[in-house]
């Protein structure tokens, strides 16, 4: 059999945990969680994560291996995704991957290499400018540095706003010309 991803994407709270835990014991894989909240320890309250039971019939990764203050990226994942697969595929030639991020499933199966990841420095600039200004400096920063993406980003998700900055600010392009090339390619 040739080594197979299998995805199974949708909402927060539909499913996907059970039937994946289901195929996965049929097929003697493991699971790759693709839902962003899960990453982190402290967020179990509404991310509907796998509870001890069904963590403990099949072995899943990337649940609560992050703590809120660590830094982590859709490039990272597709990072360390990538680079997981083949000792995953090693003991079964397939895999599951299952979760409500769908930018993150992008990144693995198709690629979002185009997006760099950013220097600490970049970050910590406006990390810093977050606890002196709040939200309200991070918007309007954006607002200038790339109005397209200010238009469609969730204003209220520092984490989101500050990636975007990031982005706009290392690479002097606004981050909205990365997404837009990969619709294209899309």
């Amino acid at each position: 059999m040739k080594n197979t991803l299998i995805v199974l994407p949708g909402p927060t709270g539909v499913g996907k945990t059970a039937v994946a835990i289901d195929l996965a014991l049929r097929l003697g894989c493991e699971i790759i969680s693709c839902d962003s909240r899960q990453f982190y320890r402290e967020m179990r309250i509404g991310t509907a994560a796998p509870d001890e039971e069904q963590l403990a019939l099949v072995k899943h990764h990337f649940i609560g291996f992050l703590s809120v203050r660590d830094y982590y990226s859709i490039s990272l994942f597709e990072r360390d995704v990538l680079a997981m697969l083949p000792s995953l595929f090693s003991n079964c030639p397939v895999a599951i991957m299952t979760g409500g991020s769908m930018l993150y499933m992008d990144a693995v199966c198709r690629g979002l290499d185009d997006i760099p990841d950013t220097d600490p420095a970049v970050r910590q600039k406006f990390i810093d400018m977050y606890h002196r200004e709040g939200i309200g400096g991070l918007r309007l920063a954006l607002k200038l540095l790339d109005p397209e993406h200010y238009a469609r980003v969730d204003l209220h998700n520092p984490r989101r706003v500050m990636r975007a900055l990031e982005i706009s600010e290392s690479t002097g392009k606004p981050y909205s010309s990365f997404l837009t090339s990969l619709q294209k390619e899309r």
